[in-house]
């Protein structure tokens, strides 16, 4: 059978993760998101896809070792990223970066070990070429800061508020992994050939690259941007509306019904509420926007995505467009590495069948 881009074609058995858009549920190893939100650190959590289990104070103890261990990145890595031109985008950079991780020493961890590295290791090279391209000196990682407030530390040189740690970890926490995806599949695929995690990773950085997968929510910040005050939200939104334009943040793929991540990410701005005027003004357009659609498109049913508030999250903690592909590459390197570890658990190499469709002579 024939079915092109592979739609609702199953390829994977996995205990990783399930999404079903008609319940609106995401669930890891299980769990609704929901529980796990809120109750555990990016750390944890990380553990807990990749392993099933909460990791124990023992095992936390170990684990964190190893990512203080991959912030510290290898002297050829950190002259590979010296060689690049300030302005090579951000995305071929961490690919770039990440496969130079091939030097024996590290081929030969447990895959497990390469993960946690790879991991811990990313932010560190998206903050040193971002402040690279800004020309602004390089801010070295501060190991009595947890995974997110380090990468947020290494971005700006200033300690992190609490407020922008929190919502930035519930995002992360909330897009570390949603089933096959594009990247999540390219990463499996090239794992399948019995490959190594930095080939995988890096085939997953190369599909995450392109616009129709992890395309950043810029057109959501415009929105917001454009709309300035919680005075000025019907007038806008009324004013697209009429138009026929599309208000990005609305909608999805695969949820039918409202996207637990951004009902998560939602709540979240809600109890930081008067914290950040961003996040305030996101959550009051919301309310309003939903009402409006609901006039002007009748039965649609559309509903918030998780762009939504991502992007009124990075226009909070004052993330350029540059480095919302990056930021979500961060969080979802903890999938690809758990399928990369999944795969090679059970291995088949992937070998689809194509159907010749040309002339013969």
């Amino acid at each position: 059978m024939f079915q092109k881009g592979l739609k609702d074609i199953v390829a994977v058995q996995t205990k990783i993760a399930s999404v079903d858009g008609d319940k609106g549920e995401l669930r890891y190893r299980g769990k609704l998101v929901g529980e796990l939100v809120g109750q555990y650190s990016f750390e944890q959590l990380a553990y807990y896809i990749w392993h099933g289990t909460i990791p124990d104070a023992s095992k936390f103890g170990k684990l964190n070792e190893k990512l203080l261990e991959g912030r510290r990145l290898p002297p050829h890595v950190n002259a590979i990223l010296d060689a690049f031109p300030a302005q090579t985008p951000l995305m071929d950079v961490m690919r770039t970066a990440i496969s130079a991780y091939v030097h024996p020493q590290f081929k030969q961890l447990s895959i497990e070990h390469q993960s946690i590295l790879l991991t811990a290791a990313l932010p560190v090279i998206i903050a040193r070429h971002y402040r690279k391209m800004h020309a602004l000196s390089i801010i070295e990682p501060n190991e009595d800061l947890s995974h997110t407030a380090n990468y947020l530390w290494m971005l700006t040189g200033e300690e992190p508020k609490q407020v922008h740690v929190q919502a930035l970890e519930t995002y992360l926490l909330l897009t570390m992994e949603h089933g096959m995806n594009a990247s999540t599949f390219a990463g499996r695929v090239t794992i399948s050939t019995e490959s190594d995690v930095t080939a995988a990773v890096t085939s997953a950085l190369g599909a995450m690259k392109g616009p129709l997968h992890g395309g950043a929510p810029s057109a959501v910040i415009e929105l917001l941007e454009e709309i300035g005050s919680e005075n000025n939200i019907r007038a806008v939104v009324e004013g697209k509306l009429q138009k026929g334009e599309r208000l990005m943040g609305f909608g999805h793929r695969i949820y039918k019904t409202e996207d637990p991540r951004s009902i998560l990410l939602r709540n979240t701005c809600l109890q930081l509420e008067g914290k950040d005027a961003w996040l305030d003004l996101a959550t009051k357009a919301e309310k309003e926007i939903i009402g409006l659609l609901e006039t002007y498109k009748p039965g649609r049913k559309l509903y918030t995505n998780v762009e939504y508030y991502a992007a009124a999250i990075m226009r909070a903690i004052n993330f350029p467009p540059e480095l919302f592909t990056p930021t979500f590459s961060t969080a979802r390197i903890v999938g690809w590495t758990a399928h990369a570890m999944e795969q090679l658990s059970d291995n088949t190499i992937f070998r689809p069948q194509s159907v010749y469709v040309g002339e013969y002579e």
